[in-house]
C-alpha cells in the first residue's frame, strides 16, 4: 500500500472524492487556480491533522498563505487576517510543539499523544469566545468588513480550535465543526453577492465539515486506545 498503508477506505474515499470535485470546478467552471491549489492543500493538511500526523502542518503552510490571498480578494479582511497573521506562523510552532508530543510507539514518528479538555477549561473557552467574537465582530465593522458577524465568530472560533489543536485537545473538533458550518455559509454569501469563480473555497469547506465529524470520532478512539496502553 506504500504511503495509503495506515489510511482506512473512508479517509481515501473522502479525499479522493472532494479532491475529484474540486478539479471537477476548476475544468468545468474556470475556477482560479489559486483556489485549487488552497482547496486541495487544505484537504490534505485536514485529513492528516484527523489523523493526528504532524506532517498536516506543511500542507497547512500552503493552505493558509493562498487561502490568506484568496480572502482578502473578497473582501473577507478577518478571514485574510486569521490566515496570514495567525494560521500561516502557527503552523511552524505547531510542527515544534507536537515533534516534542509524540507518542512512544510510533516508528515513523508522525503520531502524536492527544488529551481531553476539562469542565473548567470549557466555562473558560465559552466565555472568552463570546467576548472576543463581539469586540472583533465591532472593530471588522469599523474598517468596513462584509458579513462581519459571521466573519467575526469564525475567526474567532478558528484561533480557538486552532490553540486546542496546539494543545492536542480531543475537542478541538467540535469547535471545527461550528467554524466549518460559519464557514460554508460566509462563502455562499460572499461567491453569491459579489460574484466570483472561487467555488473550490465551497468544496474545500464542506470537505472541512466532514473531516471534522470524522476527526472528533477518530481522536476520540485515539485517546481512549492510548489511555489504555497507558494504563
Amino acid at each position: 500500500m506504500g504511503i495509503w498503508k495506515d489510511w482506512s477506505r473512508f479517509e481515501i474515499g473522502w479525499l479522493s472524492i472532494f479532491t475529484a470535485v474540486t478539479f471537477y470546478l476548476f475544468f468545468a467552471w474556470d475556477d482560479s487556480f489559486l483556489g485549487l491549489v488552497s482547496s486541495t492543500s487544505g484537504m490534505m493538511c485536514v485529513v492528516l491533522a484527523a489523523k493526528g500526523k504532524i506532517s498536516n502542518y506543511y500542507w497547512g503552510i500552503i493552505q493558509t498563505a493562498t487561502y490568506a490571498y484568496i480572502s482578502f480578494g473578497y473582501g473577507l479582511y478577518g478571514e485574510a487576517m486569521l490566515n496570514g497573521l495567525f494560521y500561516f506562523p502557527i503552523q511552524f510552532i505547531g510542527i515544534y510543539l507536537w515533534k516534542k508530543n509524540k507518542t512512544q510507539h510510533d516508528v515513523n514518528g508522525e503520531d502524536v499523544v492527544v488529551k481531553c479538555l476539562s469542565k473548567t477549561g470549557w466555562i473558560y473557552t465559552v466565555g472568552a469566545v463570546l467576548l472576543f467574537t463581539a469586540a472583533y465582530g465591532l472593530f471588522l465593522k469599523y474598517i468596513g468588513g462584509n458579513n462581519v458577524w459571521t466573519d467575526s465568530a469564525t475567526n474567532v472560533l478558528s484561533i480557538t480550535a486552532q490553540i486546542m489543536m496546539l494543545k492536542r485537545l480531543t475537542e478541538q473538533w467540535l469547535v471545527w465543526i461550528a467554524v466549518n458550518i460559519l464557514s460554508i455559509f460566509l462563502w455562499a454569501s460572499a461567491l453569491t453577492a459579489q460574484g466570483g469563480n472561487d467555488f473550490s473555497m465551497l468544496v474545500m469547506w464542506s470537505a472541512f465539515f466532514v473531516n471534522s465529524i470524522y476527526g472528533y470520532v477518530n481522536w476520540r478512539k485515539m485517546y481512549s486506545i492510548q489511555m489504555r496502553e497507558a494504563a
